[in-house]
C-alpha cells in the first residue's frame, strides 16, 4: 500500500538537506488547518491517531475556509498564512467550502498554483472484500498536472450571451508533471504509464501534452506506455481499471479521473491526495467539506488520515506511517466501518468518526491479515541524482513570426445575417490585410455560411495577407482602428504566429 511514499521522500531530502528535524527525537513543525464542515471532525480524530501513534510533529494551526471568504478575503486564507507555510514547508489541510459565485476563488488551485504544487498524486486502490468494489484487482496512481489548464481561472463574459475560459498549456508545465510520472514509475517498480488526453480536437493545447509525453518515454525504455482519449479512458478507468497502472494527465482531466477510480474502488471518502512541489507540499483527503453530515461525528477520517499517511512519509517518519497504515487495514479486516462503507454481512459494527479514531489507536502495533502489509520504502537516492532525473531539458526556441490576426467582435441584430458582418467588414483593408473568414463558436459562418447555423452575439474575424505571409504591429492597429471606424464593438484580439514555420494556431471548422 502507497508504495509512491518513496518517491515523495526524495522531494523531502530536496527541501530539507540541512535540516535535522527527520530525526524522530525532534519534532517537525507542520501547518494544519481545521477547514469547514467535516473538516474539523475528521482532523481531531487523524490528529489523535498521530500522537498516539508516535508522530514526531507540532502543529502551527492557521485559519482558511468560508470564514476567512466572509472576511472579504478572496482567495479564502489570511495573508499572514502564507508565513506559517513558507517556514514549515508541510501542510495537512482538511476541506473547505468555497462560496458558489461571487468571484470567490478556490483556494485548492490558489495554493497549488502560489506554492508551486506541480504534482498531485492520488493512489487508488482496492481494499476488498473489505470494501465493497466490482473491481479488486485495481491498484492504480493518478498523477495530475496541478497548476495549469483550464484551473488557471481565467475567464472573461465577452459579449452578452458568450463567455470564455482560457485553458493554457505550457511546455514545462507538461514536461514536469510527465517526468515526475514516469520518475514515479520508475522508482516504484510500476511497469506502464498511460498518458490521457483530448488532442483529437485540441490539437495544439492537448497536442502538446501528448507530444512531450511522447518525447520523454524514449528516456525510459524499460516502462511500457500507451495512451488513451480522456473519453474512452475514463469509460475504461470505470470498466476495467485493472489495466492500468500509472495514469498522468492534465488538470482538469485528472480531477475528474481522480474521483471516477476513489469511486469504484469502494469510496471517495477513503482517498487521499499530496500535492508536490519543489519547496512545499500539501496533504489532504480528496472529498469535499459536506456540509450536510457536518457534526454529526458520521463522516469517515480515512481519507484524511491517508493524507497525512503519506506526509509522515514526506517528512522522514515511515515507521510510523507504516504503523498508521497497518492499524487502519486491520480496522477495516475487524469490520469496524463507517456509515459510507458499512455493509451487512462484512461489516461488524457501524461506528462514528471519533469511534473510528479510537478503533486504529487500539489496533496500533498490529498488521492486516489479508489485505497486503504497508511497507514504505526508507532508502532514498542522492539529492543531486534526484534534481538531475527530474530536472527540464533544454529545448531550443522556435522562430516565431505574426502572419494573422483574429478580431473578435460583439455584434447582434434581429436576424444575425453572417453576410450582414461580413460585407461590412470587407472593406477593411490594412495594407494588403484583409478579412479572409468570419467564424461563430468555431463554424465558419462567412463566406458560404451554412443557414443552418446557429450564432451567438460573439464573432471571430480573421485577417490574413492574400498570401499568408508576415505581418506586422502596425497593420495590426489600422485593422483596429478601420474595425472601429465602422462602429463595430471588438471584445478580443489573437495574433497568429507560425513556430519554425509551423502553424501556432487552429484552422476554423470548415475553413
Amino acid at each position: 500500500m502507497f508504495a509512491y511514499q518513496y518517491f515523495l521522500f526524495l522531494y523531502y531530502l530536496i527541501q530539507n538537506l540541512n535540516s535535522t528535524s527527520i530525526l524522530m527525537s525532534e519534532k517537525r513543525k507542520i501547518t494544519v488547518a481545521y477547514g469547514d464542515g467535516i473538516g474539523p471532525e475528521i482532523m481531531k480524530a487523524t490528529l489523535s491517531i498521530l500522537e498516539k501513534a508516535g508522530a514526531a510533529i507540532e502543529t502551527e494551526v492557521i485559519e482558511i475556509g468560508e470564514q476567512v471568504y466572509l472576511k472579504g478575503i478572496s482567495s479564502g486564507i489570511e495573508p499572514n498564512a502564507w508565513d506559517s507555510l513558507r517556514s514549515t514547508k508541510v501542510f495537512l489541510k482538511s476541506p473547505i467550502t468555497t462560496p458558489q459565485g461571487g468571484g470567490f476563488k478556490s483556494l485548492n488551485v490558489t495554493t497549488r498554483k502560489t506554492l508551486g504544487l506541480y504534482a498531485n498524486v492520488r493512489p487508488c486502490k482496492a481494499y476488498a472484500p473489505f470494501v465493497r468494489t466490482h473491481f479488486p484487482q485495481t491498484d492504480m496512481v493518478i498523477i495530475r498536472e496541478n497548476e495549469e489548464d483550464l484551473y488557471a481561472g481565467i475567464e472573461h463574459r465577452q459579449t452578452d450571451e458568450v463567455y470564455q475560459c482560457l485553458k493554457l498549456i505550457s511546455r514545462p508545465g507538461s514536461e514536469k508533471i510527465i517526468r515526475y510520472a514516469f520518475e514515479y514509475a520508475r522508482m516504484n517498480n510500476r511497469r506502464k504509464v498511460t498518458c490521457m488526453t483530448k488532442d483529437n480536437i485540441m490539437k495544439l493545447a492537448d497536442g502538446l501534452f501528448h507530444r512531450v509525453f511522447r518525447e520523454v518515454a524514449k528516456e525510459y525504455p524499460e516502462i511500457e506506455t500507451d495512451h488513451k482519449i480522456i473519453d474512452i479512458g475514463t469509460a475504461l478507468i470505470a470498466d476495467k481499471p485493472e489495466m492500468f497502472d500509472v495514469i498522468v494527465t492534465l488538470n482538469l482531466y485528472g480531477d475528474i479521473i481522480s474521483d471516477v477510480a476513489a469511486q469504484i474502488t469502494g469510496s471517495v471518502g477513503l482517498g487521499g491526495s499530496a500535492n508536490i512541489g519543489e519547496e512545499v507540499a500539501m496533504f489532504e483527503a480528496i472529498h469535499g467539506s459536506a456540509p450536510d453530515i457536518a457534526g454529526m461525528d458520521i463522516a469517515n477520517p480515512s481519507g484524511l488520515l491517508n493524507g497525512a499517511v503519506m506526509m509522515l512519509v514526506h517528512i522522514g517518519q515511515p515507521e510510523v506511517a507504516e504503523r498508521i497504515s497497518n492499524a487502519w487495514m486491520a480496522t477495516l479486516e475487524d469490520g469496524i466501518h463507517t456509515g459510507d462503507i458499512y455493509r451487512d454481512g462484512i461489516s461488524k459494527k457501524k461506528v462514528g468518526t471519533q469511534e473510528f479514531a479510537e478503533a486504529v489507536i487500539e489496533r496500533l502495533g498490529r498488521a492486516p491479515k489479508n489485505l497486503k502489509k504497508a511497507d514504505f520504502a526508507k532508502e532514498v537516492r542522492s539529492e543531486e541524482e534526484t534534481r538531475k532525473a527530474l530536472a527540464l531539458r533544454e529545448v531550443k526556441p522556435a522562430e516565431k513570426v505574426l502572419i494573422g490576426l483574429d478580431v473578435f467582435i460583439d455584434w447582434k441584430e434581429a436576424n444575425r445575417n453572417a453576410n450582414t458582418i461580413g460585407n461590412k467588414l470587407r472593406k477593411v483593408d490594412a495594407d494588403g490585410l484583409k478579412m479572409q473568414l468570419i467564424t461563430n463558436r468555431g463554424v465558419r459562418v462567412y463566406p458560404d455560411g451554412m443557414k443552418e447555423t446557429f450564432c451567438s452575439d460573439h464573432w471571430r474575424v480573421r485577417f490574413f495577407n492574400a498570401d499568408e505571409t508576415a505581418i506586422s504591429h502596425e497593420q495590426v492597429i489600422e485593422v483596429l482602428r478601420q474595425v472601429n471606424q465602422l462602429g463595430f464593438d471588438f471584445v478580443k484580439t489573437e495574433h497568429l504566429y507560425t513556430f519554425d514555420g509551423e502553424r501556432g494556431f487552429s484552422l476554423a471548422q470548415g475553413e
